[in-house]
């Protein structure tokens, strides 16, 4: 009897299917080699001149694998992976769109600026009671919040990120940074307890905490009004955690205590997360109740953006000034979500990024002036214009960023979000977000004419100021970041391409269905979104 002929097996073949692929790899990195550096620098803790260059090498290759995942984003599409073969909705799962790797890159570049900054300011004894632990932990959990394809994992880490931003913020242990920290915590426990309610029942109503899976049955689900609560809840935490109005006192009273890096990396990253939160579960999960909410959120955002630059108007310390431009910057970025136009959320993804990246570069800038003219105070500061030209050119350009002033990369979000509001008849939100940039560049102009143009106070010693160890490794950082503000603004096309892409992306959530269950299911949820496929 003839025998059967064994099949071939072609070995490249088998090993190509078997094989993770380079963006599996990719995704779980800044995890791994967070969570792996954070360790290295806690086993060697009492080493102070060893633990930042274990750290500096962890921030390193965190930037270079989430560069590494924008790239294949963005030349590939979206990226899931889901942990242990286990697929989704019943895995864990990771899923990296266009808007998700943007953040994380951006993430990845603030954690390297304010760990470079860090070398100088963190003293021995911050970094024996754990800064660069704490700062890895802290990025690793923010990077994930944006790559989490799970809405209770986002709560997980929330919590990451939130331990490491905790430790960060009570090093030092003096009296107004316990003070900040307690309302700091408070406020985030009242945010998280809603956040986990919501989840419960979302996991309730639902079955399921797959963000597809949620976006899949919230579609074809004909009772509207648990929903819109859901959705209600969702909005009111990742609210308060961005620290929009009414729910924003907590962040001036707490991110002006810590060093200057910790308050850099605070107010580019932690808001942020807040706000990508909102835009993934409104305009993914729930795009809907998202129109049913539009009016508040809108109210919410001009309220936000308003309170928030006349609060800097009446600062007097650099520090809290900052803080309230923090808040007006988190109400620009929910306009474009109230509009939810594709206009609206190009000008929201833009804004987000330009903020990362400018509000890190100004409490950096804060931290050099402070540490240059001994004061945060502007009616004592003065006098550095002589001593530090070069620091006033990147406090000048900073100004006009912030304030969304030409030729910088603020100007670009803020004029689509001012074309997307007029387009929907919304002139009071247009004219919102114009006054915010004026009241904007009022506070900012008026903290450079202080620290800069006025002359130094009678027997301050600001002579010296470039040779001291903070201001030299200031220099370097602040003109990386200022150089992306000015390539962002002088050649927006690239950066324009990725915000629209990430706007498309936001209001087609089959596409994020079909990238997680495959073409079959994103169908049965365009049809129930009333899209048209092709």
């Amino acid at each position: 009897m003839a025998t059967a002929e064994k099949p071939k097996i072609n070995l490249e073949d088998a090993f190509v299917m078997e094989a993770p692929a380079l963006a599996d790899w990719l995704i779980v990195a800044p995890l791994v080699v967070g969570f792996i550096f954070a360790a290295l620098c806690l086993m060697t803790r009492k080493n102070t001149k060893l633990q930042p260059l274990i750290a500096m090498s962890g921030l390193v290759l965190i930037v270079a694998c989430v560069a590494g995942l924008f790239l294949h984003v963005l030349f590939n599409g979206t990226v899931i992976m889901a942990m242990g073969r286990w697929l989704p909705p019943f895995g864990i799962a990771f899923v990296a769109d266009m808007l998700g790797a943007t953040l994380a890159l951006v993430a990845g570049i603030v954690g390297l600026a304010t760990g470079i900054y860090a070398l100088r300011e963190a003293d021995d004894t911050e970094r024996r009671y754990g800064f660069y632990p704490f700062l890895l932990m802290m990025l690793a959990g923010v990077i994930c919040a944006f790559l989490t394809g799970d809405i209770f994992n986002l709560y997980v880490w929330f919590e990451v990120l939130l331990l490491g931003s905790f430790g960060l913020l009570v090093l030092g242990s003096r009296r107004e940074q316990l003070d900040g920290a307690t309302k700091y915590a408070f406020l985030n426990l009242v945010a998280t307890t809603l956040f986990l309610i919501a989840v419960a029942y979302v996991y309730g109503l639902f079955g399921t905490l797959n963000m597809a899976d949620i976006a899949r049955k919230a579609t074809a689900m004909e009772d509207v009004g648990p929903r819109l609560t859901i959705a209600a809840l969702f909005f009111f935490a990742f609210a308060m955690k961005a620290a929009a109005f009414p729910l924003n006192f907590w962040l001036p009273a707490s991110y002006h205590t810590p060093r200057l890096a910790v308050g850099a990396v605070f107010a580019g990253l932690l808001t942020k997360v807040g706000v990508y939160a909102l835009l993934r579960v409104l305009l993914t999960l729930f795009p809907t109740d998202r129109d049913d909410l539009a009016i508040s959120i809108a109210v919410v955002a001009a309220a936000s953006m308003l309170l928030g630059a006349l609060g800097a108007l009446a600062q007097t310390d650099m520090r809290r000034l900052l803080g309230y431009l923090v808040i007006s910057g988190i109400g620009i970025m929910l306009a474009g979500l109230a509009l939810g136009s594709a206009t609206g959320l190009s000008g929201t993804a833009f804004y987000t990024a330009h903020s990362m990246v400018v509000m890190t570069a100004l409490y950096l800038m804060v931290g050099v002036i402070g540490a240059a003219g001994g004061t945060f105070d502007l009616n004592r500061s003065g006098g550095l214009y002589k001593a530090m030209p070069w620091l006033a050119v990147i406090a000048l350009i900073l100004a006009f960023s912030a304030s969304g002033l030409p030729p910088f990369s603020g100007l670009w979000p803020k004029i689509y979000l001012v074309k997307a509001s007029i387009d929907v008849g919304a002139w009071w939100l247009a004219g919102a977000i114009l006054l915010s940039g004026f009241l904007t560049t009022i506070a900012l102009v008026r903290l450079f004419a202080y620290a800069f143009w006025r002359p130094a106070r009678e027997g301050a010693s600001v002579g010296d100021a470039a040779a001291r160890p903070i201001v030299a490794i200031g220099y370097p950082v602040l003109a990386g970041l200022c150089a992306l503000t000015v390539i962002a603004g002088v050649y927006p096309e690239p950066f324009i391409q990725v915000a629209d892409r990430i706007a498309v992306e936001l209001m087609n959530p089959a596409g994020y269905v079909e990238a997680v269950y495959g073409p079959a299911q994103a169908a049965d949820t365009a049809v129930s979104n009333g899209e048209t496929t092709q």
